[in-house]
């Protein structure tokens, strides 16, 4: 056997143990694609553009409710802004988050603090826990507001005719739901 043929088989072992090594459930998220994920907002782009594409098609404000994303603004520290979904309601001035890619890079948090500390009690400036330090941040981030989600959007983000499948089974008759087309 030559240096190659054995270079190759190594890079081949290499690979499988690599590939077996991480779960198939793993996935790195960002914050744009799990927060339209799991809220059900159609909205696709980077975070500081979801604010202004939700205008005209969902209902936007400043009162958190649960199932709505509060869209952060760019800043230095979150060039491309954030969004996250509000899973709970603690007080008129913190929420609960469910999140990507916030404390950890990829990784998704359910139920972490946020804190409205504007001057004004409407949601302009947030403080959101953080992993690294055990508790709130220690950075006040400017915040747009809320996009609520309301169930459906204010204009239709469905597919005009359905998708359909190939289907060995006769119980079915190979239509998708509207989950099933989404678009991640």
């Amino acid at each position: 056997m030559n240096f190659r043929a054995l270079a190759a088989r190594f890079a081949l072992v290499v690979s499988c143990a690599l590939l077996t090594a991480t779960p198939a459930s793993a996935q790195f998220w960002q914050c744009a694609p799990y927060a339209r994920t799991i809220s059900g907002i159609n909205i696709h782009g980077n975070a500081n553009t979801w604010w202004g594409q939700a205008a005209g098609r969902y209902a936007r404000g400043h009162a958190p409710k649960v199932g709505a994303v509060l869209s952060f603004a760019s800043s230095g520290r979150m060039r491309l802004g954030h969004v996250a979904m509000v899973s709970g309601i603690v007080s008129d001035r913190e929420v609960l988050l469910t999140h990507a890619n916030w404390s950890r890079r990829g990784g998704i948090e359910h139920n972490v603090r946020a804190v409205d500390v504007s001057a004004a009690g409407d949601w302009s400036l947030v403080k959101v826990w953080f992993a690294g330090n055990g508790g709130l941040g220690t950075t006040a981030y400017v915040a747009n507001g809320f996009i609520y989600s309301d169930g459906t959007p204010s204009q239709d983000d469905t597919l005009d005719a359905p998708v359909t499948m190939a289907s060995n089974e006769s119980n079915t008759n190979g239509v998708l739901s509207l989950v099933d087309r989404v678009a991640f």
